[in-house]
């Protein structure tokens, strides 16, 4: 979350519009070392789409994606481990002819998706998820099969409904959003398959996997993994989970069966294909995970920023979200939170900013100025629909921080959450906001005498050490840990 954005939208809006911008979020990864020469007479992208209608329509799109995502992601070795696995896929591709632009988006979400003309994106979150390169492999040899059979612009023609989540925004919120609609609309209408496109995608994929050296059973794994973590990233891991990450797709045990059954015509399963799970492995040590520095870090139920020098706390069981215009968070009983900031240079009263108009619904009885951990601040209520919402304002010299906590009407969550939230807010100190540091993915060599608990023992960022620690090493319960295995760590 970074400072000076736009207005303050309901967060139970926000979240579904979260799940709906997702997109087409593939399960599969790759490997494969490519043995294809430079060309003597190279051919930059640019020259050969120049005449590519479907290619001028993901170029329009493609500053927005990027922007959305949190810009794109630098970092040499991983841009080159991803390239040569992208190169071996497109030497098999359907359309051998079609050209592709592949960007690492900096976003810690587990997504992936193409737009048309062959723009290709995958997130360094997935990449952090995949344990080989066979696993990125299936990712983009299914997002490059939605290319080159055209779903994309199939895609385009057909009319998205209204979400409700939209209808929220606009009652609760007069401010202009339409930039952020737009956007999710775009990405709605471009980079969202049907059903039968995503099955469609599943069988080209699995097709390249095998064609290209791969393991073709990679793409089941990396299905099984992307289930897993959307269980593990779930506020209630028993409640419906109609709006995750994997809502637009096929239900996760018929891809996985159907994709297992493709992958049979190639060879048995261990017995076929490249995982390329060593060099994926030095390609990914040391990448970004989590939250990037620049948007501030979740510790567990805190969230911390150091450039901006404050920190807050959300209640137990919250999951909070830590988005680019803003930091979200949900809990029990539907109920949800947002916070960012805004500028503020000419050091208006917070009494009156509250009730300047940027909150409709609101009412005007309950405004009331408080003191947050001696900051000048404000609160009130509003109430839309079927939410009522607590709007809490804070200053801190010339930028003014804003919290709206969301329930559904007659919910009693309201003031014990928004409370915590007032009470938890304050500035770090100097030493704290040196002391924050990014994390990263450590790929560590196991040693005699170690084990998954003393492995998972030093992962940070989560209090579910060992759980995440199995996940993004797609461990299962009877897994065992042997010297000379190597594995992922979650560190700074």
């Amino acid at each position: 979350m970074v400072s000076g954005r736009g207005v303050v939208r309901p967060v139970a809006a926000l979240l579904l519009a979260g799940t709906l911008l997702s997109g087409c979020q593939s399960l599969i990864e790759q490997s494969y070392e490519p043995t294809i020469s430079p060309s003597s007479n190279p051919q930059i992208v640019e020259e050969v789409q120049k005449n590519d209608p479907r290619a001028q329509m993901g170029a329009r799109e493609h500053p927005r994606i990027v922007a959305s995502y949190g810009g794109e992601y630098k970092d040499a070795k991983t841009e080159r481990l991803v390239a040569r696995i992208t190169g071996a896929l497109t030497a098999v591709s359907e359309n051998p002819n079609q050209s592709y632009r592949i960007t690492i988006l900096n976003s810690p979400a587990i997504n992936a998706f193409a737009l048309p003309g062959g723009y290709l994106y995958v997130t360094r979150g997935l990449l952090a998820l995949a344990n080989d390169a066979s696993e990125v492999a299936a990712v983009l040899s299914h997002e490059m099969a939605h290319v080159t059979a055209n779903h994309g612009i199939e895609r385009q023609k057909k009319e998205e409904a209204e979400v409700i989540a939209s209808r929220v925004v606009a009652e609760v919120l007069s401010s202009n959003i339409a930039g952020k609609q737009a956007l999710a609309r775009g990405k709605l209408r471009l980079a969202a398959f049907s059903r039968n496109q995503e099955l469609q995608a599943d069988v080209i994929g699995v097709r390249m996997l095998g064609e290209a050296g791969y393991d073709p059973y990679a793409a089941a794994r990396f299905l099984d993994s992307m289930a897993g973590y959307a269980r593990f990233t779930a506020v209630d891991p028993e409640a419906d989970q109609s709006l995750d990450f994997l809502s637009s797709h096929p239900n996760a045990p018929q891809r996985v069966e159907l994709a297992r059954l493709h992958a049979r015509a190639f060879g048995a399963e261990g017995t076929v294909g490249d995982r390329g799970r060593d060099y994926y492995l030095a390609g990914i040590d040391g990448l970004l995970y989590g939250d990037a520095p620049e948007e501030g870090y979740v510790r567990g139920q805190t969230f911390l920023h150091g450039k901006l020098g404050i920190r807050f706390d959300v209640p137990e069981g919250f999951q909070i979200d830590n988005k680019a215009d803003a930091v979200l968070a949900t809990g029990p009983g539907d109920v949800a939170i947002r916070f960012d900031g805004v500028a503020d240079s000419k050091g208006q009263d917070l009494v009156n900013y509250i009730s300047s108009g940027w909150v409709t619904g609101l009412r005007p009885e309950t405004i009331r100025p408080v003191s947050i951990n001696g900051l000048p601040g404000a609160t009130a209520r509003a109430a839309a629909d079927r939410w009522e919402f607590d709007v809490t304002v804070v200053r801190i010299d010339n930028q003014i921080y804003r919290f709206l906590t969301a329930v559904p009407t007659g919910s009693k969550a309201l003031e014990p959450t928004a409370a915590i939230l007032r009470n938890s807010f304050r500035k770090l100190t100097a030493e704290e906001a040196a002391s924050l540091k990014p994390l990263r993915v450590r790929v560590v060599t196991a040693r005699p005498g170690d084990t998954i608990a003393s492995l998972s023992a030093r992962m940070m960022g989560t209090e579910r050490k060992l759980d995440l620690f199995r996940l993004i090493n797609a461990m299962t319960a009877t897994s065992t840990v042997k010297p000379g295995d190597k594995f992922k760590i979650i560190t700074e």
